[in-house]
C-alpha cells in the first residue's frame, strides 16, 4: 500500500507540473505554489484523487488551511491510504473541501475570526491565544499569508476532519 501512496504522489506531482522553471509565489495557483513547497506531496496527491486540482487552480479566490505531509502523518495507521481509495472519493472530497474557504482571507482577518464557512458547507471555529491561531481546537497555524496567483494559503499542523453530517 506505502508503494501505491509513492506512485500515487509522483503521479501527482507530475500532473501538477512540478517540472519546469521556477516562478514567483504569486505567479503561480494555490497547487503549484502548494506542490512548490514540497511539504505538501500527500496534500497534492490527495487533491488528485478527489478529482479538485482543477477547482483549485481556478480563478477563486480560495483560502486553503493546508495540512502538511507531517499533519497527514499524525492521522491513525492505514487512514490516508483509506481515503485514497477509489470508494471512499466523496468521503476524501468532503475532508479536503473543509479546509477550503471562499475568498482570500489573510492572516490579518483570520484572527478577528471566530468561524468560517468552508466550501464543505460546515464550519471551522477559529480561536486566537496571543499571536497563535488555532482551528477546531486542533490545528495550530504554523505559516501564514503564503501568497498565490488565485488565494492564499495557511499552513496548520493537523488534518481537519469534517463533523459528521
Amino acid at each position: 500500500m506505502k508503494l501505491e501512496l509513492m506512485n500515487l504522489v509522483a503521479a501527482a506531482a507530475l500532473a501538477l507540473g512540478m517540472a519546469g522553471a521556477p516562478a514567483r509565489a504569486a505567479d503561480k495557483d494555490i497547487v503549484d505554489t502548494a506542490v512548490a513547497a514540497g511539504d505538501f506531496k500527500t496534500l497534492a496527491a490527495a487533491l488528485t484523487t478527489a478529482g479538485l486540482v482543477d477547482t483549485l487552480k481556478g480563478a477563486g479566490p480560495f483560502t486553503v488551511f493546508a495540512p502538511t505531509d507531517a499533519a497527514f502523518a499524525k492521522l491513525p495507521a492505514g487512514t490516508v491510504e483509506k481515503l485514497l481509495k477509489p470508494e471512499n472519493k466523496d468521503q476524501l472530497t468532503a475532508v479536503l473541501t473543509y479546509h477550503v474557504v471562499s475568498g482570500k482571507v489573510m492572516a490579518a482577518d483570520v484572527v478577528k475570526m471566530s468561524d468560517a464557512k468552508t466550501v464543505n458547507g460546515a464550519s471551522l471555529k477559529i480561536a486566537v491565544n496571543g499571536d497563535k491561531a488555532v482551528i477546531n481546537d486542533a490545528a495550530n497555524v504554523i505559516k501564514t499569508d503564503i501568497g498565490a496567483s488565485n488565494g492564499v494559503i495557511h499552513v496548520i499542523d493537523t488534518v481537519l476532519l469534517p463533523p459528521a453530517k
